[in-house]
């Protein structure tokens, strides 16, 4: 396979350049918000459309500051302490999907007081949702040529003109497995009333299996190498404890 090239640039109207990567964001919060009111009528469970709106609202600014914020701290610490203002240089990129889900709970946690709601039903309804959204901001750094694997000869590979070799195109598996898999395995199990937590831990089990996975054929961001025994990364060590917390919710909601 030969990577295609795409310029990340959809369109440039001159005074203004639209990215494929703004599109990918705006199409996953598209995807939230028409999943979401499908979801609220095949339930049926008090979910009206200014709770669904909002929700999306909420959501959207959570994953936004959220991602950016926890990359400046996971991923570019030392930069951002020498200077606190790079947080605001976004045409260079960086968005962390950890930051983004700690966003997330922060901005469930205020919309819950608003609707007075309580964690986990607002959790286990969004769960579900957020799936196609995290693939389609996996294709965005596709597009841009970012966060490639490892070189490899396997026929798996992907061949780079421009850097002369064939890597893992491990956006895509992302794409896939926290994509596509992981929305069909949620939507399926969540379409019947489950117990409280029940969905909330499928998704904190199956998106940490599937990054820390992937992991190992991903290269690990240069600021920060590789963490310890020449394969422990930034992504692995924060989606390990998704896992044992998706685990320990598993068995709580087992017991309701």
């Amino acid at each position: 396979m030969i990577y295609p090239d795409i310029n990340p640039i959809a369109l440039d109207l001159g005074f203004a350049q639209i990215y494929w990567y703004g599109l990918m964001y705006l199409t996953a919060f598209l995807a939230a918000y028409l999943l979401a009111n499908a979801r609220a009528k095949s339930l049926n469970n008090n979910w009206n459309t200014q709770q669904i709106e909002d929700l999306i609202f909420y959501g959207a600014i959570g994953v936004i500051v959220g991602g950016r914020l926890g990359y400046m701290l996971f991923y570019n610490l030392p930069n951002f302490l020498s200077d606190p203002l790079s947080i605001f240089y976004i045409q260079g990129g960086g968005m962390s999907f950890h930051g983004g889900f700690l966003g997330v709970l922060l901005a469930m946690v205020l919309f819950n007081r608003k609707y007075n709601k309580t964690f986990f039903v607002t959790m286990d309804f969004v769960a579900p949702l957020v799936p196609l959204g995290l693939g389609f901001g996996r294709l965005g750094n596709f597009i841009n040529g970012e966060l490639w694997g490892k070189v490899t000869t396997s026929p798996m590979g992907m061949y780079i003109q421009e850097q002369g070799v064939s890597r893992f195109p491990s956006q895509l598996y992302e794409a896939l497995l926290e994509g596509l898999v992981l929305f069909i395995i949620l939507w399926m199990y969540s379409q019947k009333h489950r117990a409280p937590m029940s969905v909330s831990a499928l998704f904190l089990i199956f998106y940490g299996l599937f990054r820390f996975i992937i992991e190992f054929v991903r290269v690990p961001d240069v600021q920060l190498g590789y963490l310890a025994f020449d394969w422990l990364t930034m992504g692995q060590l924060l989606s390990l404890p998704m896992v044992i917390l998706g685990i320990y919710l598993w068995f709580r909601s087992a017991k309701k």
